[in-house]
């Protein structure tokens, strides 16, 4: 599977994630509580080893709902303890005995009505602590790297996880768009549609990283807002250069679609020349009805912090990341850390 350009390609730290369940562990950070009144019965998960629409499945054939009345913010890592917020929709009728059809792999923590499902994307992010076994290299090494990202960021790539092991999503996703075979269900659908719009993403990005501006201002930006969606096209002067380096404003890549992808000049010919390479993806993305839209190139991580256990060859990090983010490519900036399960 192609292995996308990194900024800090010559790390010598090295160490081993996902020993167990527990070496990796994320909570999420909603948007808003529950109300406490309602149709929906909100739940707070605690799940170990487990996947999330599994869990999802679960919490339907409890309540004796149809799956689609049960719903969730975002996916969340199978091999590691994760806290999230699932809703199923019960309009008048008492929710049973969760915990007592749950394996004990999957604790309710919490149970609150709320008036609406908790729908995709309804999250701030996403607190992460993670455990690195095995650990080589010098802390001083560590310290550099983690200063690095506090100071400019990380380049903000799709996680191995959004194309499946050795890419399988993308090539499904390209067999699909040459009619080799009808996709059934929605869920798969969009799994497809998201490995290949991510994966031109991913090349754009790394071409930039690869020439050096990744996080510098170049002719033709579309700049983004850090922390939103908001977009503007401006010249670069003194403002705009201050703006950037200040992490204010971000330059942003293109996600495949339908329209025009706002970028001009040097930006455009990079994203004109990724796009000819993948000329299959691209026109099955835009016959499927996506829409041209573009996400920042820059990824900042809050909160990072570590702790070093010289006496276990062991470090732990912990960090904060928005909705959307991968917390392995935070990994992959630091140091060269390998898995002991498929991602």
């Amino acid at each position: 599977m192609t292995e996308f350009k990194k900024v800090n390609e010559n790390s010598e730290l090295s160490g081993i994630i996902r020993s167990k369940p527990e070496d990796f562990q994320v909570d999420e950070i909603p948007s808003f509580k529950p109300s406490g009144q309602g149709e929906h019965v909100w739940l707070h998960i605690q799940k170990t080893a487990e996947n999330t629409d599994w869990v999802a499945g679960q919490l339907a054939k409890i309540a004796d709902v149809p799956r689609r009345d049960v719903s969730f913010a975002g996916m969340k890592d199978r091999n590691a303890v994760t806290t999230q917020w699932f809703s199923v929709q019960m309009p008048g009728r008492e929710a049973p005995d969760w915990q007592k059809f749950l394996p004990e792999s999957i604790q309710v923590l919490a149970e609150k009505r709320h008036d609406r499902k908790l729908r995709r994307g309804t999250l701030q992010g996403n607190r992460f602590n993670i455990l690195i076994r095995d650990f080589k290299g010098s802390e001083d090494e560590l310290k550099a790297s983690i200063e690095r990202i506090r100071q400019q960021g990380i380049p903000n790539y799709y996680g191995k996880q959004r194309f499946g092991r050795g890419g399988f999503n993308v090539q499904k996703a390209e067999q699909w768009f040459k009619g080799e075979f009808k996709v059934k269900g929605r869920q798969k659908r969009s799994i497809y549609l998201s490995a290949a719009r991510s994966w031109i993403f991913n090349h754009v990005l790394s071409e930039r990283v690869k020439n050096g501006n990744w996080n510098q201002p170049l002719d033709g930006d579309v700049f983004m807002l850090d922390g939103t969606q908001s977009c503007f096209s401006e010249a670069i002067d003194d403002t705009i250069i201050q703006r950037v380096a200040q992490l204010d404003i971000h330059p942003s890549g293109v996600l495949w679609g339908r329209g025009r992808p706002g970028s001009q000049g040097k930006v455009a010919e990079i994203e004109q020349k990724i796009a000819a390479r993948f000329p299959v993806l691209c026109e099955g993305l835009e016959r499927y009805g996506l829409k041209q839209e573009r996400k920042s190139l820059r990824l900042i991580v809050k909160n990072l912090a570590f702790a070093m256990m010289p006496e276990k060859q062991q470090v732990s990090l912990r960090f904060t990341l928005p909705s959307g983010a991968f917390a392995t490519s935070v990994l992959n900036e630091i140091g060269a850390f390998s898995s002991t399960v498929e991602e």
